[in-house]
Order: C-alpha cells, then sequence, then structure tokens
C-alpha cells in the first residue's frame, strides 16, 4: 500500500509561519497517524499540484489529498480537523455553511498570513522526531 493510499497529505506553505503552526498542532492531535506532510514549494508539493491540475498561485496555503480527492481552502481545513483528536471533529459541523462564505473568510486570512503572522526566509526543516510524518 502506497503512501498515497495510507495517509491522508496535507500541503502547506512552507514559508508561512501561520502555516507551519498549523501543521505542527495537526502533528500534535493526529493521535491516529492519518498525516504526511509536504511543503507546496518541495518537489512533492509540485508533483501533487501538477497532477491534480491545481493552480498554486491560487490555492496557495493549504490542500489536502485523500486518496485520490482534493479539497482546497476552508473545506480542506474542515476535512483535516475531522480526523483529530480531541473535540476538534465538531467543528467538521461547519461544512454545512456554503463554500463561497467559508472560503472567502479563508482567503481573507490566506491573504494577510504573511502581514499578521510573518514568513520564514526557507521552508521550515523538520526535527528528526517528525522527520517520519514529512514527504521528501
Amino acid at each position: 500500500m502506497s503512501i498515497h493510499q495510507k495517509h491522508k497529505i496535507i500541503l502547506f506553505d512552507g514559508v508561512c509561519n501561520l502555516c507551519n503552526t498549523s501543521v505542527n498542532f495537526v502533528i500534535r492531535k493526529d493521535k491516529k497517524d492519518c498525516f504526511r506532510f509536504a511543503a507546496l514549494q518541495s518537489d512533492i508539493g509540485k508533483e501533487y499540484t501538477a497532477k491534480y491540475n491545481i493552480n498554486s498561485i491560487e490555492t496557495d496555503s493549504i490542500l489536502l489529498v485523500d486518496k485520490d480527492k482534493v479539497y482546497l481552502k476552508s473545506t480542506a481545513a474542515l476535512h483535516i480537523v475531522k480526523s483529530l483528536s480531541g473535540g476538534y471533529p465538531l467543528f467538521y459541523g461547519f461544512i454545512i455553511i456554503p463554500a463561497f462564505i467559508r472560503n472567502w473568510v479563508y482567503d481573507y486570512v490566506a491573504t494577510n498570513r504573511y502581514k499578521w503572522f510573518g514568513k520564514k526566509e526557507s521552508c521550515m526543516i523538520p526535527t528528526p522526531e517528525l522527520k517520519a510524518k514529512f514527504m521528501n
């Protein structure tokens, strides 16, 4: 079984402080080991965006690949929280809000994320303990 079939893949903006903080949060709450991670800027990130014909300029913060289904923006975030431990799956209830409304809020935060949270010079390098969670 390939990693693509066994794990859900989270592609994220590797230089965004908010995105990196979110990835670390998901890792801490991923008690069932559901997720693997790759920066959108990495070769694997580029491979996935090409495979699924995703415009990385329009979708430049987070996406989720679950088997052969790709979720973008707020829908990706909600599908991610659905698999976390604790009470976080309750946030999946926001899926009933129409995507155009959820994505308006998501896009507003995404557009301002560097201004509000900062930006790194290069992609995050995982610690040796976390290296297995990241795709090379």
